[in-house]
């Protein structure tokens, strides 16, 4: 039973490792004349734009250096190619001029377009190889199929090519140099004297030096930009939690007033007697509203509270904290001094929102003196305005020393962020900046009025 049945069995698997094998063997082919195609599309298919070497350099200099080089090597280069075509080669004075001229020039275009400027030497260099081996009595002593007018110009360009081509294109120039300069090595071996070995060597080293730099240089270049997206991005995250933060704390402030409308509302029909039915319905329906605005806004701010954020339970912080905060800083290792204007006290009470956003900035700016001028002399003030402004300014002078114990109530952590956002929301204005002796100031000024007063949107 065996047998039979293990005789089939291992006729399918012969057959199945031969057509494995002979579909391996027909892959090859496929693939070496799929790679073959590769390249020669590559050589004919350009970058693009047409953007010129350097191009995005910051350094105007380096921009310009690719134009001198090639004018440079194309005023030397032409004129040292047609003398030595006629006087070494004995190449017509005409067709010498003509050879030197096609050789050189197209290195002008090799700064904007080096793959063109490609096919244009080599085939010139071609030519001049085959109208040299014409015309010459004997090439023993002399340079061939290569000139070395011809070896200079072409490095350089190739030179351009690694830094503007891909990889693909710089293989399949180096492949076309190698085999055109063994052809002619091949068909004319008592001609040839090795220049075109030394022409695929050196190109390859070129071509191998100068692709690795591009690469390096492109891979600085997304990095740096990567770098400069991450900043802005996390700029942006920056700005959206602190406005977060502040949307939060702002809910207790409207939730207070909220609450009292609703409670005034609800009261009224029994506090203030003879009331007609009309307005206890208003008061019902201005109650009722209330109430409905505030878990709307209770819910707003569960979209705003993220999973790991608790929801404040201590009454938000005002300007009667800010003596607490100074202290705070002192014995933080901060000599901090306070001063608040008589008629600051005139200003009570303050509009919450203000009250807030100006214990916030004093408290930021202390936190950032602690972190960057530690043991910095501070100075806070608090002035009114007229009665229609608030102005907070916290001074501190070049740092001095490190802090002997951490501030007690830290800042958001978000800096002048925080700062222009709380001081946006009310109206008011913000001044920072550094000072000459090495110190930071901060200047606020809160309006005490409504802020659909003081926006002019």
């Amino acid at each position: 039973m065996s047998g039979p049945s293990s005789a089939p069995a291992g006729e399918a698997a012969g057959a199945a490792s031969a057509t494995a094998s002979s579909t391996a063997h027909e892959s090859l082919p496929k693939a070496a004349r799929r790679q073959a195609g590769g390249l020669a599309r590559a050589l004919v298919t350009p970058s693009y734009p047409a953007t010129p070497l350097f191009a995005q350099s910051p350094r105007s200099w380096l921009r310009r250096v690719p134009y001198g080089v090639a004018m440079i090597l194309t005023t030397i280069l032409v004129p040292t190619t047609a003398q030595m075509l006629s006087h070494d080669y004995g190449v017509g004075g005409g067709v010498a001029t003509l050879l030197g001229i096609v050789q050189g020039s197209p290195l002008l275009l090799s700064v904007t377009r080096p793959l063109q400027a490609w096919w244009i030497v080599f085939l010139s260099d071609l030519v001049c190889a085959l109208v040299v081996l014409g015309t010459a009595d004997h090439l023993e002593n002399r340079v061939w199929p290569w000139l070395p007018g011809a070896i200079i110009g072409y490095l350089f360009l190739l030179l351009a090519l690694a830094l503007r081509e891909p990889r693909r294109t710089l293989v399949a120039v180096w492949l076309v140099t190698g085999t055109a300069g063994l052809a002619l090595g091949m068909a004319f071996p008592d001609k040839s004297n090795g220049s075109n070995v030394v022409l695929f060597v050196l190109s390859g080293v070129v071509l191998l030096v100068a692709g690795a730099l591009r690469e390096r240089g492109d891979a600085q270049r997304r990095l740096a930009e990567q770098e400069t997206i991450s900043e802005a991005e996390r700029a942006h995250r920056t700005l959206l939690e602190e406005r977060t933060r502040i949307a939060r704390e702002l809910h207790d402030v409207v939730a207070h007033h909220m609450s009292v409308i609703t409670v005034q509302a609800d009261s009224a029909p029994y506090r203030i007697g003879g009331l007609p039915s009309e307005a206890e319905r208003e008061f019902s329906t201005i109650a009722a509203t209330a109430r409905e605005s505030l878990a709307e806004m209770r819910r707003l701010l569960g979209v705003l509270r993220s999973e790991e954020t608790r929801g404040e339970r201590a009454p938000q912080p005002g300007l009667r904290q800010v003596p607490q905060l100074v202290e705070a800083t002192v014995r933080a290792g901060i000599p901090t001094t306070l001063t608040i204007a008589d008629d600051v006290a005139e200003l009570e009470p303050l509009p919450q929102a203000v009250g807030l956003s100006a214990y916030r900035i004093v408290q930021e700016a202390l936190a950032n003196v602690v972190r960057h001028a530690p043991g910095a002399a501070t100075r806070v003030a608090i002035y009114a305005e007229d009665g229609s402004a608030l102005t907070l300014l916290v001074v501190n002078g070049p740092a001095d020393s490190a802090p002997t114990k951490p501030l007690e109530t830290s800042g958001t952590g978000h800096g002048l962020v925080g700062m222009v956002e709380r001081v946006r929301l009310v109206g008011g204005m913000l001044d920072t900046g550094p000072l000459p002796d090495g110190g930071f100031r901060v200047a606020a000024r809160l309006p005490l009025v409504d802020l659909e007063e003081t926006d002019p949107s």
